[in-house]
């Protein structure tokens, strides 16, 4: 890999380190992440796990095929956006129709992290698409 894929890779490790973690704390101590105690915003953030699942998945696949040089790094690269634009619409609006945001600290974080999630979205589908002619060359060479 070379400097700017090597910076991208270890952001995808990072932000699949952050999904990871925070579905194990959600799981092994939830009162320490969430924002609200109702049975609807439970059921609610309990709908995420599959989805944010493939989300790990695809940007795994990513630094995989960042690092292994294959084109497909473009494709998990805009499909990890892309599901991080989903993830982050749903929960945004969620957020909103239930004041979520202004529960204590709780909101507060679950704001940052909507906030997080659109920025590394926007983030990781303008690099991949302003570099997908280099990621699409074998091992980066241009053509």
């Amino acid at each position: 890999m070379q400097g700017s894929e090597k910076t991208i890779g270890r952001l995808l490790l990072f932000i699949v380190a952050l999904i990871v973690l925070y579905w194990t704390v959600w799981f092994a101590h939830r009162s320490l992440v969430a924002s609200d105690t109702t049975s609807s915003y439970y059921n609610f953030e309990n709908a995420f796990p599959l989805a944010d699942g493939l989300l790990v998945l695809a940007l795994f696949a990513s630094f995989v095929s960042l690092r292994r040089g294959l084109s497909s790094a473009v494709l998990f690269l805009l499909l990890g956006a892309g599901g991080g634009f989903y993830l982050c619409a749903m929960d945004v609006l969620y957020d909103l129709e239930h004041g979520i945001w202004t529960k204590g600290a709780g909101g507060a974080i679950e704001a940052v992290i909507n906030l997080l999630t659109l920025l590394a979205s926007v983030f990781l589908a303008r690099w991949a698409w302003t570099h997908r002619r280099e990621l699409d060359s074998p091992k980066g060479e241009q053509t």
